[in-house]
């Protein structure tokens, strides 16, 4: 008896969390979808704020998305192959670089970008484009590639199997490809799905090193907040959660340790 009344003690407690979350969620997603959200849904539902937002901030979903394979393209390149050099390297230097690396996630990402902006604001073009962005989030999502890889590839005997492909005569490019790679795969999705979920919600960053032709998604949604009604705003908020709640959804469902690859001879 006693135990039941714990669990509807704990059962209710966590609805009523869950509750406390989602209501603003849904409240905001309806306001998107209302004609007029203080009538409420006597007025009707519509998509035509949705639209609004299309035709009013289209450059800027097109941006955050184009800013944020880009950045996932970079942390590929640079973070596998440095998850790959830590997880082989035992010494000293190497824990001290994996230690540095992490930086940016504990610096605030406007002091970043004020770092940026000091050392580089002085390159018009560069300061202009959206390269500019591009860099801020590089430097903030790379340490989370190189962890997410490196995390998966300590789980493994990576140096057994370093040597017996090496045995079998695979040469260091093909040891990586074929073996370092395929074991690392988990690690590579949960970490490629996580840079590209943070570089499409960055707001401190991009509002920090971005101009008015570079907005980027976050901070036209907070231009919307400021300058538009509510329900385009609301709009804008539905848009966003439609293009990230997939991905947070699919990091979930990777983000797994898969079983690891022995190498084989053939």
């Amino acid at each position: 008896m006693q135990r039941r009344t714990y669990f509807y003690a704990a059962l209710m407690l966590t609805l009523v969390t869950v509750g406390f979350l989602v209501v603003p969620v849904v409240m905001s997603v309806m306001a998107g979808l209302t004609k007029n959200f203080f009538v409420g849904l006597k007025s009707g539902l519509t998509l035509e704020w949705v639209f609004r937002v299309w035709e009013l901030y289209q450059d800027t979903i097109w941006r955050s998305m184009g800013i944020a394979l880009a950045c996932l393209a970079i942390t590929l390149i640079a973070g596998v192959p440095a998850a790959y050099g830590l997880a082989l390297s035992k010494s000293r230097w190497a824990r001290i670089f994996e230690e540095t690396l992490i930086l940016p996630v504990a610096v605030p990402g406007l002091a970043i970008a004020l770092a940026l902006i000091q050392t580089y604001g002085g390159f018009r073009e560069f300061r202009m484009s959206w390269a500019f962005i591009l860099v801020g989030h590089v430097l903030y999502t790379l340490p989370f590639m190189v962890r997410s890889v490196l995390a998966v590839l300590s789980s493994i005997p990576l140096n057994e199997y370093e040597e017996a492909a090496a045995s079998l005569g695979a040469n260091k490019r093909r040891r990586f490809f074929d073996i370092v790679v395929p074991n690392a795969m988990p690690g590579i999705m949960a970490g490629s799905l996580m840079v590209v979920t943070l570089s499409i919600g960055e707001f401190n960053l991009s509002w920090m090193l971005h101009t008015p032709l570079t907005k980027t998604l976050p901070v036209g949604l907070a231009d919307s907040y400021a300058s538009m009604r509510l329900e385009v705003a609301s709009a804008y908020t539905l848009v966003f959660f439609i293009m990230i709640v997939p991905l947070l959804i699919a990091m979930q469902k990777f983000g797994q340790t898969g079983t690891a690859r022995k190498p084989t001879q053939h």
